[in-house]
């Protein structure tokens, strides 16, 4: 399913208008986007838990000359699924 496909979705559900669906859509995405740029987890009791987490320094290698090469650590956006969210794909 993609980014229209959810919307139209979430219309139906909802009531709403596409423009409407689409405009809470991209809400809640920037809000949570923010969330975890700022450092705050944002838990979904049910569906899951988006958080920060941190990436070390390490060695790599360039697929072209095979040089190794050094990735600098980084922070990295994290979503663990919950309990029942794992329960239903399973």
């Amino acid at each position: 399913m993609n980014k229209a496909q959810l919307v139209d979705k979430l219309a139906a559900e909802t009531k709403l208008s596409k423009a409407q669906s689409e405009n809470i859509l991209a809400c809640t995405i920037e809000l949570i986007k923010k969330a975890v740029a700022k450092g705050d987890d944002v838990k979904l009791v049910g569906f899951g838990t988006f958080s920060r987490g941190k990436r070390k320094a390490r060695t790599g290698r360039n697929p072209q000359t095979g040089a190794a090469i050094e990735i600098p650590a980084s922070r990295v956006p994290r979503f663990r699924a919950g309990k029942e969210f794992k329960d239903m794909v399973n």
